[in-house]
């Protein structure tokens, strides 16, 4: 079982689809661990991560839970009010401890920062501490069953799972135009995403 991100994110107008219709999401706190990546892979894993997050937690309603499936890799997302914490697991990981550490995360990052990240307006580049903790010790999901236990509010709210990344999307969006527009991806990254469409590898380094 392998974490590979979790991230916190602002999500202005989380609950309209649309590609046009709102603001773009803005990164509050960013973890992952990219290591089981090859060397010359790693940029790029790191910008589709920053890319699928955004593009996935902008279409996380408020006070929604969803997965989303890629291959052997799940995109989970939990939108509470606005901010939303995302993370990205292997298959294996259980679905239900992850959202469990994804509303403790959340819980955490509100203790430290309070409400001021209604205010932010620009991705955050600076290191939280605790999100690099957990991203270690999370990898554990008897670590994450333990808050579970405390959460028992999980076992009445709906998960939405979504098989492909496509399905998340409103209708009349593509995937490659979203590639073609994110800033979040280099030109090198982009061609790498074209060229692994064509082999049928894409995303596979998600």
């Amino acid at each position: 079982m392998k974490i590979t991100a979790i991230l916190v994110i602002k999500c202005s107008g989380a609950g309209d689809s649309s590609s046009s219709g709102s603001a773009e999401p803005v990164v509050l706190a960013n973890a992952s661990d990219v290591s089981h990546f090859g060397y010359f892979q790693r940029s790029a894993a790191k910008e589709f991560i920053l890319f699928v997050a955004r593009t996935v937690a902008k279409r996380t309603p408020p006070s929604q839970r969803q997965s989303v499936q890629h291959e052997e890799y799940k995109v989970h997302s939990y939108n509470r009010n606005g901010l939303c914490a995302v993370t990205f697991m292997d298959d294996h990981y259980p679905v239900r401890s992850a959202f469990s550490l994804l509303s403790t995360v959340l819980d955490e990052y509100q203790k430290a920062f309070g409400e001021s990240w209604k205010t932010v307006q620009t991705d955050s580049t600076e290191s939280w501490v605790y999100l690099n903790e957990a991203l270690t010790k999370f990898q554990d999901p008897a670590e994450a069953d333990k808050l579970l236990k405390i959460q028992r509010d999980l076992d009445e709210t709906k998960i939405i799972l979504h098989k492909t990344i496509d399905s998340v999307l409103a209708r009349g969006e593509k995937l490659d135009s979203l590639v073609e527009k994110s800033s979040d991806l280099s030109a090198a990254s982009q061609m790498f995403y074209k060229q692994a469409k064509k082999t049928n590898q894409c995303c596979t380094i998600l």
